[in-house]
């Protein structure tokens, strides 16, 4: 159910609480919430995935991504988030993954990742960014100074 997209960030579609300890079996340290409360009615709200991870040890962090588009501060957070989890894997989740996946995606781009190799772990993972690969390839060439949105 998780999707590897790197040697430290898993994706995945919405998560319950019983994720969470599959989550704690691999070693996550860090589980990032991508997607907005109340986005549907079927979604497990963000404080009960937050009190399962605070009981299995695991930070929890909420950067929501609705479906208007990602901004420079969506990518700030997810990058400071990821420095904050040191070496420990980080799961990060939205309805599908997809969203999780392109702001990963972004936040590489603008640390120095090569477009064609988020693309290609992307892929890999089974996710396409070419809907974004313009604000990738442009994070990338202004060396993260660049706007997101």
């Amino acid at each position: 159910m998780f999707r590897t997209l790197d040697d430290r960030l898993l994706v995945a579609a919405q998560i319950d609480v019983a994720d969470v300890a599959a989550a704690k079996a691999l070693g996550v340290g860090l589980i990032v919430n991508n997607r907005p409360e109340g986005e549907s009615d079927d979604q497990t709200p963000g404080d009960a995935i937050a009190a399962a991870a605070a009981a299995a040890g695991i930070d929890y962090v909420a950067i929501p991504v609705g479906h208007a588009g990602f901004s420079l501060n969506q990518v700030t957070a997810l990058d400071a988030a990821l420095q904050a989890a040191g070496d420990a894997p980080v799961l990060a989740y939205c309805r599908s993954g997809t969203r999780s996946t392109l702001l990963w995606a972004l936040t590489m781009a603008r640390s120095g990742m090569p477009p064609h190799e988020i693309a290609a772990k992307a892929a890999g993972a089974g996710y396409d960014v070419s809907p974004i690969r313009a604000q990738i390839d442009m994070l990338a060439a202004s060396g993260g100074r660049g706007s997101a949105a």
